[in-house]
């Protein structure tokens, strides 16, 4: 069956009040690589069908892998069975009415393969070479997905969604492997990544390590590159449930009831967004819910996503909101989109990371954050390690790599107290990458970044 039948015949098949399927249809390509040459490289296929069967106020949820389709009538029957014997829900509502359907909603599925890497490959075994004879080791991998989402109800929705995504990890060592760099980038289709500067950066880093200078715990005026940024700005951004703050469990509970929504958040007027149709960083323009959540609701399949401001020039804008949690809050509509914004006053051309270099008289260059874990989620403070290189600025010049830090911060502290915000770019997140990677991120200066304890880790 193609994804299209799949939704049809599933629909179909229902006997409850309603049906919602969703069929997802993926395909992965990667190169990896260690020491200067390539390892491995592969191709992969998935599917993945999810059935919601609504009855009455109650929903059931079946999600099963590379369902043949023989076995289409028994997981649609699972759903409706679980729809039953489910307990009525908080979140129910009337599923979205049908718009029009997408364009290409007929137009067959076209996977990602390793012909994507056509013009990354030879210019990686560039680099490789570079490196060798510069008596560097490159390590890391390349990966491209592309998933094609059919979304499909009994009120006649029917939207699709093609999302491509890629990422590269770049990891350079010294001969003896004692000094480390790390680089990222996130692309759409490998066109746009130009490997030979990235070589020469990590390249410049590994030349700044080896000149070590130990340093003791305690807060550093610091520049944070966007890949740091972006790590912090998403785990406030997944912490953004009015739901939470609503009951009172976190930073953005208002102290005696209700959610900060309004409240200015930082004196720097910044704005962290999200935009479905954001040039790079393009995602679904509709809601897809595998399952409810406190963020997310089944009922909501096929809202329209929209540009949303959360924070808009230092004020708490909005929170992500199911159909259920706005009536609650009384707060509009606007839930979770798959991307992330984050961009500094207006005015004039934002500082370049290295013009921020430049004008730092005494502070710290961090290159990415890791390991990053809630601490307290009223003030949705979290600690982490700094990794693969903390540099030390002086009179506006690297002199030289420090130890690594355990860190102890709130991003939500932290925008009020960022002093610099620079030019901002697509990046690619060192910690969430996994889970999320279409961001565009600024590097900012922090005057008293909170080192808490040197680190062992190397």
């Amino acid at each position: 069956m193609t994804p299209q039948e799949m939704v049809e015949r599933a629909l179909a098949l229902s006997t409850n009040d309603g049906c919602v399927v969703l069929v997802d249809e993926g395909s992965t390509a990667n190169l990896r690589f260690a020491g200067n040459t390539l390892t491995t490289n592969g191709v992969a296929r998935s599917s993945r069908l999810t059935v919601i069967s609504i009855a009455g106020d109650r929903a059931g949820v079946v999600s099963r892998a590379a369902v043949r389709e023989e076995q289409l009538a028994d997981v649609v029957a699972a759903a409706d069975a679980a729809a039953r014997d489910a307990r009525p829900a908080e979140d129910a509502r009337p599923l979205v009415e049908a718009g029009p359907a997408s364009a290409h909603w007929d137009e067959d599925v076209r996977p990602t393969d390793i012909g994507v890497f056509e013009a990354f490959a030879p210019a990686l075994g560039e680099a490789f070479a570079t490196a060798e004879a510069g008596g560097r080791r490159l390590y890391g991998f390349a990966e491209h997905r592309m998933t094609s989402t059919f979304l499909g109800t009994s009120t006649g929705v029917r939207l699709r969604h093609d999302q491509p995504t890629g990422r590269l990890e770049l990891n350079a060592k010294s001969g003896d492997l004692k000094r480390s760099a790390w680089t990222g980038v996130s692309t759409q289709d490998f066109t746009d990544v130009d490997v030979a500067a990235l070589g020469a950066s990590l390249a410049q880093r590994l030349e700044w390590a080896k000149n070590r200078v130990d340093l003791p715990a305690g807060r550093y005026e610091t520049l944070l590159p966007p890949s740091a940024v972006a790590d912090l700005m998403i785990y406030l951004f997944w912490s953004a449930g009015a739901r939470d703050a609503l009951d009172g469990r976190s930073v953005f509970a208002r102290p005696g009831g209700g959610t900060r929504v309004g409240e200015r958040l930082g004196t720097l007027p910044v704005t962290l967004s999200s935009d479905p149709g954001a040039e790079g960083i393009a995602c679904a323009p509709f809601v897809t819910a595998h399952a409810s959540s406190r963020q997310s609701s089944v009922f909501d399949n096929g809202l329209p996503l929209g540009p949303t401001d959360w924070i808009r020039d230092g004020r708490l804008e909005a929170l992500h909101q199911t159909r259920y949690s706005a009536e609650l809050s009384g707060l509009p509509v606007t839930p979770a989109v798959d991307n992330l914004i984050l961009r500094g006053p207006g005015g004039g051309p934002s500082p370049s990371l290295e013009e921020m270099i430049a004008g730092t008289r005494h502070g710290l260059l961090l290159t990415c954050l890791w390991y990053i874990r809630e601490v307290d989620p009223q003030t949705l403070l979290v600690t982490g390690l700094t990794r693969d290189g903390v540099y030390l600025v002086e009179h506006g010049e690297v002199v030289g790599e420090v130890n690594n830090f355990r860190f102890n911060e709130s991003p939500v502290d932290l925008l009020g107290r960022i002093s610099e915000v620079g030019a901002e770019g697509r990046t690619l997140p060192r910690e969430w990458n996994d889970y999320f990677q279409r961001t565009i991120m600024p590097a900012v200066r922090v005057p008293d970044f909170n080192m808490s304890t040197v680190s062992q880790a190397s």
